[in-house]
């Protein structure tokens, strides 16, 4: 069992947790990820690994309350535990080398953009962040990348916060002003990485992508988190998870990820409505 540590509210959907997990806190390095179980009869969920505590031996995931296991992860408090938390999975972010660098967030991708941002910076690269929300009220992790970054760029849909317009619209201004990078890392929805792909690829710069499809196994036997690149089938969670943007079938990508949506809901509402019955049984 892995113990939570520490919970904290970010906003209404978004909660992190810092858990107990000291074998996977050995080698964690920024861009690999989890997969947790809240129980033993419960689905594979991955998630990013957002910071890591060598020392204390604990994991820092941030995740967005979308689903029915993240709803009941997030419904978890301070010391209580979870059946899995199994890592550190995928391939770390390649940081070496890299001088200049934009990462860009965008929603809740900005917890996996972070620690990103960190390692480049801890390498010795120059880093502009540009993390992009929908408005004011969900911004998140503002002074960390402050902190991980040497420029910061807010982005709001409705302009409520920082400066008006897509993620895309601040990384076009940077290029044309002739701002040079050795790399863009971009992570967040698919349809944002695939516009930050377009806007890159008449500039000639070096562009990655950190793919986040269904996953059930997370170590390449299963098949289904298979992603074309450059033509060939890849596996994100052995493969990846960052890809080279300019290479990836991003609209095959969209596809089979809403292939389980509809089924997704009807076992939250399936779920949701044994709870119900079983507290009508419970509570006169």
């Amino acid at each position: 069992m892995y113990r939570i540590v520490k919970k904290q509210e970010l906003n209404e959907a978004v909660t992190r947790m810092e858990i107990e997990a000291p074998f996977v806190a050995r080698k964690a390095r920024a861009g690999q990820f989890i997969i947790f179980r809240v129980d033993e009869r419960s689905e594979r969920v991955p998630l990013t690994i957002a910071d890591y505590d060598r020392e204390k031996g604990t994991v820092t995931v941030i995740f967005q309350k979308v689903g029915l296991s993240t709803k009941l992860l997030g419904g978890l408090n301070e010391g209580d535990s979870i059946a899995d938390f199994v890592g550190p999975l995928g391939r770390p972010t390649q940081v070496e080398g890299v001088r200049r660098v934009c990462v860009i967030g965008g929603g809740v991708g900005c917890a996996i953009a972070l620690p990103s941002a960190a390692a480049f910076r801890a390498a010795g690269a120059e880093v502009d962040a540009i993390v992009g929300f929908r408005s004011r009220d969900i911004v998140i992790l503002e002074e960390e990348f402050r902190a991980a970054s040497d420029h910061l760029y807010i982005m709001t849909d409705d302009g409520s916060y920082g400066e008006h317009g897509f993620v895309t619209a601040k990384l076009q201004q940077l290029l044309e002003s002739g701002r040079e990078y050795d790399e863009v890392l971009a992570i967040g929805p698919i349809p944002m990485m695939k516009f930050v792909a377009r806007t890159t690829k008449p500039f000639g710069v070096k562009t990655v992508v950190s793919l986040n499809p269904i996953m059930v196994d997370g170590t390449g036997m299963c098949g289904c988190c298979r992603v074309t690149v450059d033509g060939r089938v890849r596996f994100a969670c052995v493969d990846g998870p960052d890809f080279d943007g300019h290479l990836v079938d991003f609209d095959e990508l969209i596809n089979r990820n809403s292939v389980y949506r509809e089924r997704e809901k009807q076992t939250e509402q399936t779920h949701l409505c044994r709870l119900d019955a079983l507290g009508r049984k419970l509570i006169p």
